[in-house]
């Protein structure tokens, strides 16, 4: 299937590594000048070099932190100077500390709110007027499957991810006029970096091996297995396709059938 985003400039969020990453790398294959942000601009500069290096696409990258109260500007700045203009907008993030209710101080709350929320809607508000003007445009919001169902232990995450849940509803019915689209891409047990911490935690809570952990998630998980980050992101580039154009304001699983809600 052509994907029909050859030449359209897509910034994906978080995406020096893990799921922002796979997503960068299969929509610059699908012929896509990609923006990647991140912390470390080796790793940008790395990550950029092996996907110009496939000759698909195209990739720049900039040096921007969800944590800093600059991270809006800086991006703006970067899409301006290395894009021109934004078609299609991953917004990702790193997920938060483990931990229980008990353990959400007011301080580590707000901080998460900032870079898991206001940031990401505040850098989309910036970014749909040139959206609505060229009358196209993809918002794909990356979250987690506790969305709609709340995952043990991660008690940040399952409060802060359904507060993204509610503005990306609501602004697909805004924006669906103007030819953009929003939706929500909710991973399950994909293989990153971050699923290797969270199986460390609970390794460590249980007092179980990490190899035990993760054979009982496994076992919970109808496909019996962990997902790939190219499964993941393959599902991604067509939700920022033309082909999914009407395909607007859902929610959408990636996670082996993992979730038992309807």
């Amino acid at each position: 299937m052509d994907l029909g985003i050859t030449g359209k400039r897509a910034l994906i969020l978080a995406s020096s590594r893990g799921l922002g990453k796979g997503i960068a790398v299969a929509l610059a294959r699908e012929g896509a000048h990609v923006l990647l942000c991140g912390r470390s601009a080796e790793t940008l500069q790395a990550n950029c070099d092996a996907i110009n290096a496939d000759g698909f696409g195209r990739a720049d990258w900039v040096q921007a932190d969800l944590g800093e109260d600059n991270f809006v500007e800086t991006i703006v700045k970067g899409v301006a100077d290395k894009l021109g203009g934004v078609d299609i907008l991953v917004n990702n993030s790193g997920g938060p500390t483990p931990g229980s209710t008990e353990d959400m101080s007011g301080e580590k709350l707000a901080t998460y709110f900032n870079s898991m929320v206001l940031r990401i809607i505040t850098l989309t508000n910036r970014l749909l007027p040139g959206m609505k003007q060229q009358g196209w445009g993809r918002i794909l919001t990356v979250a987690s499957s506790g969305v709609i169902e709340p995952i043990s232990g991660l008690a940040l995450s399952n409060t802060l991810r359904p507060a993204l849940a509610g503005w990306s509803k609501t602004l697909a019915t805004e924006v669906a006029q103007h030819g953009i689209t929003s939706n929500m891409l909710l991973p399950g047990s994909i293989m990153t970096d971050r699923l290797k911490s969270l199986d460390a935690a609970a390794a460590e809570r249980s007092g179980k091996s990490v190899d035990d952990v993760r054979a009982a998630s496994e076992k919970a998980i109808p496909a019996r297995r962990y997902g790939t980050v190219e499964e993941f992101a393959a599902t991604a580039a067509f939700l920022c396709s033309a082909p999914a154009s009407y395909v607007t304001g859902s929610l959408v699983r990636c996670d082996g059938g993992a979730a038992r809600s309807v």
